[in-house]
């Protein structure tokens, strides 16, 4: 099984993200998640106004959001298959996170881990939804329940050795 993954980034917000950590991610993913053939995926990073557009036309909701993801559905004679889009807003990153680097490196890596979980079918719907996704954010990012399911405003104290018990290595830097 192999990850193929296309990152663009269109935001004015550089240097938040490792392509080679997202495809290590995507890959751990889709390993633990049974996909047994290769597959493909694309990552886009973006400002608000982007997001804003695609939130209002996707989900009829008029603001900006911080992840949405595009299922692809594809001939099963498609190889690699598709699994979708995910669309960040490193504008909505930088304000959850005040513009803290760090953090915002931590953000990106939550958000994509999400995003990705929504393509292989999973949603936050009910509480129970909720849970079982949090268990595997908490899983594939190495970080407790908590901490896997931290969207929104951030601060140092969010992160770090106190607040984060990874039980298998970081993704990030």
């Amino acid at each position: 099984m192999r990850v193929d993954l296309d990152v663009r980034n269109e935001s004015r917000h550089k240097r938040l993200y490792r392509t080679d950590v997202l495809k290590r991610c995507a890959q751990r993913i889709c390993e633990g998640e049974g996909v047994a053939d290769d597959v493909e995926l694309s990552v886009l990073f973006c400002d608000d106004p982007f997001i804003r557009e695609l939130n209002r036309e996707y989900r009829s909701i008029d603001r900006p959001t911080d992840v949405l993801s595009f299922e692809q559905e594809a001939a099963q004679s498609v190889h690699p298959r598709p699994l979708g889009d995910i669309v960040i807003s490193l504008d909505t990153v930088h304000a959850h996170c005040a513009g803290d680097r760090a953090l915002m490196r931590e953000e990106v890596n939550l958000l994509f881990c999400h995003g990705l979980l929504h393509l292989l079918g999973y949603d936050h719907q009910t509480a129970e939804q909720r849970r079982k996704m949090q268990q595997k954010q908490s899983h594939y990012l190495g970080t407790t329940p908590e901490n896997a399911w931290r969207f929104g405003p951030r601060t140092n104290a969010d992160s770090g050795p106190n607040a984060r018990r990874r039980s298998k290595p970081s993704l990030g830097r």
